[in-house]
């Protein structure tokens, strides 16, 4: 069963899109200019869903 986590190694901020990036097997550059496109377009409702996921998913073991 896969569990989604924060990476420890492909991180930049939390190592929240690194994680989801690995949950979903695809490269974390992409994951981090989908997240920042919709960053600009959603007027920061992102940036808040991106602190609280820091906030509760936990670290890799």
């Amino acid at each position: 069963m896969k569990k989604l986590y924060k990476s420890r190694t492909d991180k930049m901020l939390a190592g929240v899109l690194g994680g989801v990036a690995q949950y979903f097997g695809i490269d974390s550059t992409i994951v981090r200019l989908i997240v920042a496109f919709l960053g600009l377009v959603s007027c920061g409702t992102v940036v808040l869903a991106y602190i609280i996921a820091a906030l509760i998913i936990p670290q890799e073991p």
